[in-house]
């Protein structure tokens, strides 16, 4: 009897990893694509918003970012109800295969000076459908890693897919620095700012032919054989009241934070570096792959942390730590970037990515906790996109703003300061402990 039982729990066990590994290959490849705009900001003004002033060009740049990010609650709630309905597979085959071919076109595209205005329209244009793309894989993807993980250790089992984020950043940010690297300015100007993207089709064909290897989750074939699906399950949830009170949850505490904290960290950072304390763009792609690798094993900490002591005192904590944080940090990144300081600037990235990895370590796993199985993926991909496109994606653009409203360096960094502290609170007095939700419910 032994024998079998462990036998059947490698068979699981091998099961489980098959599906973590396409899974993550795939999110790894969304947020590859979906973030190698923010990493290549710079970059796209002058060639697609040439403008006589440096900062107008920038924050248009920043702006076609955010566009990507503004259309993923539509993309949720597009693909969000698909998962509902029809599965969580197939709609997992349709938002990859739409985010590569979308990726890939913007390494042909020609330059303002070639076509003019249809430069930036087509950006924008491929930009919205990275943003649909992105609004049904980020989400989705928690849900069905997390219905396939099991009780046991859910949280540090589902915390590897918060990897996939940095992971994506550091091989776009790698390849950057070795094309800067090996090429000339002119040359990466006109030619090597595409290669990124012409990568991603190798990645796409790659992820593609993982997924059509998965099965659906175990949660959603029982739905299947009780028939207990809902017809339009975003109607449904905004209809009840305790689902439509998680989802705001989600929405402001969880989402929000975790997003705010990953755009401050993770893509503020690089930008800030390389444009108000114009560090050499060589040392700040270093940098920054630094406080990705850093940033790794904090999660997979906190995803095992969670586990023991609950989700809600872990995601409370690194709230609380980014809202006391933030502010100070960028005022010292600022210092020691002038005095050239790389050893406290690291140490300084180092306590931002645990604030970060305190948030986003047990996310996963919540998502998934806070809803009914019936309405989960529509329940937790809308609420989170919506945090993640609007305030998330928005923040470099808002930073940005009102630091040049202010006619300072640091002074928008109080909005997402007072933003987490707000996010703490509510977290603290209303967000329910989850480690324990039987999913099958």
């Amino acid at each position: 009897m032994n024998k079998i039982n462990n036998l059947e729990s490698n068979n699981s066990t091998q099961s489980y990893r098959k599906v973590a590994t396409a899974a993550c290959f795939g999110t790894f490849l969304e947020w590859y694509d979906f973030l190698t705009f923010a990493t290549l900001a710079v970059i796209f003004g002058p060639l697609f918003f040439p403008s006589s002033d440096p900062n107008a060009g920038l924050l248009a740049s920043l702006a076609t970012f955010g566009v990507g990010m503004v259309v993923r609650p539509i993309g949720a709630a597009i693909f969000g109800s698909m998962g509902d309905r029809i599965g969580r597979k197939p709609v997992f085959m349709i938002t990859i295969a739409l985010m590569g071919i979308a990726t890939f076109s913007v390494g042909f595209l020609p330059s303002y000076a070639q076509i003019g205005i249809w430069a930036p329209i087509l950006l924008v244009g491929l930009r919205l459908m990275q943003g649909l793309s992105a609004g049904g894989e980020i989400g989705g993807s928690a849900v069905y890693l997390t219905e396939h993980a099991g009780d046991q250790y859910r949280g540090f089992k589902t915390s590897f897919l918060q990897l996939m984020g940095p992971l994506g950043i550091l091989f776009s940010t790698l390849q950057i620095a070795i094309l800067r690297y090996y090429l000339t300015n002119e040359e990466f100007l006109s030619w090597g700012w595409r290669v990124p993207f012409w990568v991603s089709i190798i990645l796409l064909l790659i992820a593609f032919k993982a997924r059509m290897a998965l099965e659906e989750t175990p949660v959603f074939l029982e739905l299947n054989k009780s028939s207990v699906k809902v017809k339009n399950p975003l109607r449904s949830n905004f209809k009840d009241a305790h689902t439509r009170k998680r989802m705001f949850l989600l929405f402001f505490c969880i989402s929000a934070g975790g997003a705010v904290l990953f755009f401050s960290v993770q893509v503020y950072t690089a930008i800030f570096l390389k444009t108000s304390v114009k560090l050499a763009p060589q040392l700040v792609d270093q940098l920054s792959i630094y406080a990705t690798l850093a940033l790794f094993p904090l999660t997979l900490f906190a995803g095992w942390l969670s586990d023991k002591i609950g989700r809600k005192p872990v995601v409370v904590s690194g709230l609380f730590l980014g809202a006391i944080c933030i502010h100070p940090a960028y005022q010292l990144l600022q210092q020691y970037g002038q005095a050239n300081n790389v050893g406290m600037i690291a140490l300084l990235l180092t306590i931002l990515s645990l604030a970060l990895a305190l948030v986003v370590g047990p996310q996963t796993a919540l998502l998934a906790e806070l809803f009914p199985a019936k309405t989960r993926n529509s329940a937790a991909t809308f609420p989170h996109n919506l945090a993640a496109g609007w305030i998330g994606g928005l923040l470099p653009l808002i930073v940005t703003w009102l630091n040049q409203k202010w006619e300072s360096d640091v002074a928008g960094l109080w909005y997402p300061t007072i933003f987490l502290a707000s996010g703490a609170i509510i977290a603290l007095l209303y967000l329910p402990e989850t480690h324990k939700t039987n999913l099958h419910h």
